[in-house]
């Protein structure tokens, strides 16, 4: 892949492709492709996948997620396609209109277009009436932030991600009651070790005090690493110390499109056909344990967390 193909809502800067690859030591002519082509012959050799025909940019970003390592390419990969065997909850034949038509409304989940100076692409989820909010509606989060995921993986190229969670009209104590905090692990575990989900930051914009409790669980569920990086703000104006006017909607004091419209605007691109095909192509890339050494899954898998069921490797 030479170049970043347009996409109907993300943007890319001209020279991301460069600067990301020189980050980590594959911008150099046919090093990528070198690396691609290792990557793609180690998954026809893997008789537990399901699915091994994925294409060069999919191996591209799983190598860029990973830092340039294909060790570490190899065990994401492996990692998503046994969580979706191992965790079959949380993946589905899904339609994000018409399947999650009330979380939409309770929650807008939206991107920002432009990437920021860094190359970051930044998500956005503003949480607004909780009283409706039911505890199915979060699994029903977490499967919606799945497609997304897999959409990104698809079109995107970053260098990772920004994370805003606006719970300013939100009440935090309502919030926390509906919390299951293994479904919250589990697909925190879906996100960085399966889909490599690299975060620079998480902005939780709240006033509440209670909000020091919500942080107190994700502290649990994450990386230290990753829960060092929980900054808890008070105002949207707040954001402008950390990413440029120019990215945030209007509602935050910026110049990008209203919220509604980025929201809706995703809704259609993740509800269209195109994306549901890739979905069910996406969600048939499961493994069958029955060709997995035994001993590789127990090193592997054996302290994830959650309770799995067990399966038969023997």
């Amino acid at each position: 892949m030479d170049t970043i193909p347009k996409d109907r809502i993300l943007e890319s800067k001209p020279d991301a492709l460069s600067v990301i690859r020189k980050q980590y030591n594959l911008d150099k002519p046919g090093q990528m492709k070198e690396a691609v082509s290792i990557l793609h012959n180690w998954v026809q050799q893997q008789q537990h996948f399901k699915k091994k025909d994925f294409n060069t940019h999919y191996y591209e970003i799983c190598i860029i997620t990973c830092k340039g390592s294909i060790e570490r390419a190899k065990s994401q990969l492996d990692k998503i396609c046994t969580m979706r065997t191992l965790l079959p909850q949380f993946f589905g034949d899904y339609n994000v209109k018409s399947d999650f038509g009330t979380l939409n409304e309770i929650v807008y989940l939206f991107l920002l277009p432009k990437l920021t100076d860094d190359y970051y692409r930044v998500i956005v989820s503003k949480l607004y009436d909780t009283s409706t909010l039911k505890t199915s509606h979060l699994m029903d989060y977490y499967r919606k932030n799945i497609i997304l995921a897999d959409y990104l993986k698809a079109h995107d190229y970053m260098t990772g991600f920004i994370v805003i969670l606006d719970y300013s009209e939100t009440n935090i104590v309502d919030l926390v009651s509906k919390l299951n905090p293994v479904d919250l692990k589990q697909a925190m575990s879906i996100f960085i070790q399966g889909y490599g989900m690299r975060i620079k930051g998480i902005y939780i914009i709240s006033t509440s005090k209670v909000v020091n409790s919500l942080v107190a669980i994700l502290k649990q569920v994450l990386s230290a690493k990753v829960a060092d990086r929980i900054n808890v703000i008070k105002s949207v104006e707040d954001l402008h110390k950390y990413m440029p006017n120019e990215i945030l909607p209007k509602e935050y004091g910026g110049e990008e499109r209203c919220i509604k419209d980025l929201r809706d605007e995703l809704l259609d691109v993740l509800s269209s056909e195109e994306h549901m095909k890739y979905m069910r192509e996406m969600n048939a890339a499961c493994t069958d344990e029955t060709f997995r050494r035994k001993d590789s899954f127990n090193e592997q898998y054996a302290g994830m967390p959650g309770t799995f069921r067990v399966l038969s490797v023997d």
